[in-house]
Formats: structure tokens, C-alpha cells, sequence
């Protein structure tokens, strides 16, 4: 075998060993994420069982003003607590939302004028809804309320609990952020093994038996879905405890971050008018917004403004943000999906497409996704098995100067996804402690044969 040849041959079973160590890490991990990945998916047809009755209403004539709606829910929720914010109706049966704070919460320090709540200010208005907070529904026809939900007992939220934490605490969020970065591991390495001997042999060869039959097509459905992988696990990664924290850091520096909104902005209170109210607050943020469900954020204080922002992820080109004035309506600040930089257009769109959120076709590209992860994870066991002699521990061997084989731009691929995830990096060093202890082994396990 010349030089090049055994160069090629050392750095494939460095890989194919790394590969092993990566599937070994993230496959229990894994194999959770997945199955509640899939039931996630799957929400909004499950809520739209369970929360009929709640989410719409049979379309009358006309709506009653929105402050109606306000004060039924008002009446409706637990004494003390306050409004956090309000989606109105966008569709004809839709009800009315009104979330609710609790007393002595992060909300209950800023009730504002007309006993409304919002966030601190300066503050961009947010997606989802603290867990101890709850949602009043109300028919937008007749204030009749339909019910209340608290935000943790829905089954979105349940559900993306159970895929992101297994319903613990945030200090159990690790395990899925190891998995998922042990699993870009995975999908690196992979390609690199499939390259280029997978790519010129196309599509599984049909009639394969056996262990080659199962690596045929797991290196081929691992790399027909290399592309929805990657944004998987990308934009998993962007809102997970560590990873996410360098990714964001590193948006900041690059000048990706989100549009800033000006600090200061308040209301002027000029003539009897008074501060609008909900219905007129409404009005305002439907002639300046697009044509989307809103949710709406009464000022905190009498010189405060109002807020309003987008209420449905389906359609992120239609993001905004909204403050105007609590008196005249005058807008103050507006930033449209033009206004966000490249990395929020990228994250509004890869984050709605991981939770399924684009419609039935998102879904059913990530069922096919998930049922691939499910059969790589079996099909590389199986192989793994298969492979194994009996007596041993079935590692892919490593050729002398594996370590040292690789490329300069793979040990700075490797020194950057370390860099951005912390936990890889951490594991990646006590593997190669591992490492040291398994070749140490091995070493004294050849001498005392030679013995």
C-alpha cells in the first residue's frame, strides 16, 4: 500500500472509531429525543382534539368590543392575578386569549394603567408564556368565557417539555443538548465514510443481504437526510442551555444579532382623550401590522407604550414588531421581517420548521426524518453486532497514526464545533482519556502474548 493509500485507510478508521464513540454517546439520548420528537410533531392535531372547545366558536354577526372580552376573563381568572398580554381573534371562530400573571410574579410589579400587566420596559414582546401563567378563553360574540388553561398543562407545552427535558427541570436539558451534539458528530463523520465510494454507487444495491445490505442503507437514508440533520440539530442547538449561549454570543459579535428597539420610548398624554383602551389598541396594530394573529401588551406605567407582535410562528415573514404611543396610537417603533438580520431569518424560519409548525408537509418531512434516526440507530447496532467477535469489545480498530492523520481543516472543523459546543468538548476529552486507558491496555495485553 504506496503512502497516499494508507493515509486514506488511516484517517477512515479514525473516523469509523468516532463514529462508534458518537453513536454510542448519543444513541439512548437519542432514541428519547426522537420518539417525543415525533409525538410533538404531531400537535397541532391533538390540540385541535383537545382544545375545540377553547381555541373557536361558532361565528355570529358581529364581535363585541375586545375590552368586553378583557373584563370577562378578568373576572374569570384567580383573584389578584393580572393580564399579561391578549391575542384577539384573527380568524371569524377564533376566541379571545387573555394569559394571565400571578401575584407576586415577574409580571405583577408592572401592572400598568387600567389594571393591565406587561413586561419590564424597555422589552421586546416575547413568544410563549411563562409556566405558572394561565390562559382565559373567551367568545369574542357574547364575552361568554369557554375556560381557562394553565400554559404548562397544554399539550404543546407538555409535550416540548418531554422532548426538551423529559419533564424535569432545566438542569436535565443537558442530556438532549449532548445528544444532539454528539449527533452532528455522527452526521460529519458519516458523510465523511460515505464519501466518495457512497456517491458514486448511488442508491442501496438491491438484493443486499445481511450486515452489508443493513450498512448500505444506513450510510444512504444517514445522507439522503444530511441536510434536514443538520438544520435539526442547528437549530436545536440555538435554544439549548450551553451550545445556545456561544451561538447567541457569537451572533452578537458577528452583528447578527436581533434589530435593536430604541430604549426611551414613551407615551405623551395630550388632551382629554384618555389612554386607548384594548379595542382601540387593536385597531392600531391591525392597520400597521400584516395580516396575522397579533398579541397585544398594555403599557406598564401611564408614559408607557403599547406592544404588539406577531402570535403565530406558521408564517415568519410576516414577523413584526410593533410599540406605539398609549394615548394617540402614533407608532414608535416597527421592525418587519426586512429588518431582521440573516441569522434571525434563518432561526425564524429553521425553529418553526423543527417544531413542525409550516403545515402538514413539515410534518411529515420530519416523521420520515425521525422513523431515518430511528433506523440508523437500530440498523448501526445491528451492524455493531454483527461485526463483533465474540470476546471482544467490537471497536473499529485503529491503524498505527490514526490520530495524526488527519487534515488541518478537520482538526479545525473539530476545534470549532468544540468551541461552540461545550458539552462535546468536555465529553471529547474524557473520551480521549478513554482512549489513553484503552491503548495503554492493549499495549500490555500485546506484550503478555509476547511473553
Amino acid at each position: 500500500m504506496d503512502d497516499a493509500k494508507f493515509l486514506v485507510a488511516r484517517r477512515k478508521s479514525l473516523y469509523w472509531r468516532i463514529h462508534f464513540w458518537a453513536a454510542l454517546i448519543a444513541s439512548p439520548f437519542a432514541l428519547v429525543a426522537t420518539l417525543t420528537g415525533i409525538l410533538y410533531v404531531f400537535t397541532p392535531q391533538i390540540e385541535a382534539r383537545l382544545y375545540q372547545h377553547l381555541d373557536h366558536v361558532a361565528p355570529q354577526a358581529s364581535m363585541l368590543p375586545l375590552d368586553a372580552a378583557v373584563a370577562a376573563a378578568e373576572l374569570a381568572a384567580p383573584r389578584g392575578w393580572t393580564v399579561q398580554h391578549v391575542v384577539p381573534p384573527f380568524q371569524q371562530d377564533d376566541a379571545v386569549q387573555v394569559a394571565f400573571a400571578p401575584p407576586g410574579g415577574a409580571q405583577d410589579e408592572h401592572a400598568g394603567h387600567g389594571g393591565h400587566a406587561a413586561p419590564p420596559t424597555p422589552a421586546r414582546p416575547k413568544f410563549g408564556l411563562p409556566a405558572q401563567a394561565i390562559v382565559v378563553y373567551v367568545n369574542p360574540y357574547d364575552t361568554r368565557v369557554l375556560g381557562s388553561l394553565a400554559v404548562a398543562e397544554r399539550f404543546g407545552n407538555w409535550a416540548k417539555k418531554l422532548h426538551s427535558r423529559l419533564l424535569q427541570n432545566d438542569g436535565w436539558r443537558w442530556m438532549i443538548e449532548l445528544a444532539a451534539s454528539w449527533l452532528m458528530v455522527m452526521l460529519v463523520t458519516g458523510v465523511v465514510l460515505w464519501w466518495p465510494r457512497g456517491a458514486q454507487s448511488g442508491l442501496p444495491k438491491r438484493g443486499a443481504r445481511g450486515r452489508n445490505g443493513w450498512r448500505q442503507w444506513h450510510a444512504f437514508l444517514g445522507v439522503a437526510l444530511g441536510v434536514i440533520s443538520l438544520v435539526i440539530l442547528a437549530t436545536g442547538l440555538t435554544w439549548s442551555q450551553q451550545a445556545g449561549g456561544r451561538i447567541r454570543a457569537l451572533r452578537d459579535i458577528s452583528g447578527q444579532a436581533p434589530p435593536p428597539v430604541p430604549r426611551g420610548l414613551h407615551s405623551i398624554e395630550e388632551g382629554a382623550g384618555g389612554p386607548l383602551d384594548w379595542q382601540d389598541a387593536w385597531q392600531v396594530a391591525r392597520s400597521h401590522a400584516p395580516a396575522i394573529a397579533v398579541q397585544l401588551t398594555a403599557p406598564a406605567s401611564q408614559d408607557d407604550v403599547w406592544r404588539a407582535t406577531m402570535a403565530d410562528r406558521s408564517q415568519p415573514t410576516l414577523r413584526f414588531d410593533l410599540q406605539f404611543d398609549a394615548y394617540s396610537g402614533k407608532p414608535l417603533y416597527y421592525a418587519g421581517w426586512d429588518a431582521q438580520t440573516a441569522f434571525g431569518k434563518a432561526t425564524a424560519i429553521g425553529i418553526p420548521f423543527h417544531r413542525g409548525e409550516f403545515g402538514w408537509w413539515n410534518q411529515a418531512l420530519l416523521l420520515l426524518f425521525g422513523a431515518s434516526v430511528l433506523f440508523s440507530l437500530v440498523s448501526g447496532w445491528v451492524m455493531f453486532f454483527k461485526r463483533r467477535l465474540p470476546g471482544s469489545l467490537g471497536l473499529p480498530k485503529l491503524l498505527p497514526g490514526a490520530w495524526t492523520s488527519p487534515s488541518a481543516l478537520a482538526w479545525g472543523l473539530a476545534a470549532a464545533m468544540c468551541a461552540l459546543m461545550p458539552l462535546l468538548l468536555i465529553s471529547a476529552c474524557m473520551l480521549m482519556l478513554l482512549e489513553l486507558v484503552l491503548a495503554r491496555w492493549g499495549t500490555r495485553i500485546g506484550r503478555m502474548r509476547l511473553r
